[in-house]
């Protein structure tokens, strides 16, 4: 017997050991991710009575019970929409300073240029209760506190990162020479923009807006720290946790998550293009 053929099932098994441990990783992945959303929606689609009860089923009811209750909670209507108006204030102020600094970035060589991008990152490195305080003496210096616009400020400054970020990665991979191709047809840097390179850019304006909104929709802690009257949806549910019932507690998380999961697939084509420009 040769020491071929005594390597061939000794490497036969070590890719079938390789390919279990992938398989099972992913299994536990999507188990890690899907079984708490699974309950979460057996929870939220059972009665009252069914979500105290014990034991539970593992098949929902398709009883709108709890979500009835939730709706007529005093205070949620209001919440929703405040989490909604904030959560689209961060896209627009995020989109609007992240695509200009990343096109910056990736189009024009000045000095500091990587200090700059090691900056943004940084912004990422202090957690938020760190600086709740001073922004909130802050806040209340200048009238923002309480407000949906002070709230919308202090999440876009979670998000520009990522906005700077990705639109930085996009702008990067779209060659230069096509710009300076619609220069020599007569077209000005701001017409070859719009014409050129924002069509191909548009993904990724769409997949930063998609970031910026989920960081906003599910951002807690400084909805509760910098919000009393003007609560979003986080932070409603925060402040009531203690005294409200558990079927309130699973609605609410389902509103929580089901409208970021319906967003990002909604515009799924929009993301999948994002990696293609980006992977050129």
């Amino acid at each position: 017997m040769t020491a071929v053929d005594v390597a061939a099932p000794a490497q036969a098994s070590t890719v079938k050991t390789g390919r279990f441990v992938y398989i099972a990783s992913v299994f536990l992945l999507c188990a890690w991710v899907l079984v708490p959303l699974y309950f979460l929606l057996i929870n939220t689609l059972s009665s009252p009575e069914a979500v105290t009860s014990f034991p539970k089923s593992f098949v929902p009811e398709f009883n709108l019970g709890s979500l009835e209750f939730f709706w007529n909670f005093s205070g949620i209507l209001n919440a929703i929409k405040n989490s909604v108006i904030v959560a689209v204030l961060t896209m627009i102020i995020s989109i609007a300073v992240g695509a200009p600094a990343g096109y910056a970035l990736s189009r024009f060589d000045f000095r500091g240029r990587e200090l700059f991008r090691l900056l943004i990152l940084l912004t990422r490195a202090f957690p938020l209760p760190l600086l709740a305080l001073p922004r909130a003496v802050m806040f209340i210096r200048s009238g923002l506190d309480d407000t949906v616009f002070g709230l919308a400020l202090v999440h876009a400054t979670l998000a520009i990162p990522f906005a700077v970020l990705i639109t930085f990665s996009l702008f990067s991979g779209i060659p230069l020479e096509l710009e300076e191709a619609a220069w020599t047809l007569g077209c000005d840097r701001l017409t070859a923009f719009r014409k050129v390179v924002l069509p191909l850019i548009l993904p990724g304006i769409t997949a930063s807006a998609i970031f910026a909104f989920v960081i906003s929709w599910n951002e807690v802690f400084a909805a509760a720290v910098l919000t009393i009257e003007n609560r979003t949806l986080t932070a409603f549910l925060l402040a009531s946790l203690a005294e409200s019932p558990l079927y309130l507690k699973f609605a609410g998380g389902f509103i929580l998550v089901v409208p970021a999961l319906i967003f990002i697939f909604a515009v799924r084509k929009y993301l999948f293009a994002m990696w293609g420009i980006a992977n050129r």
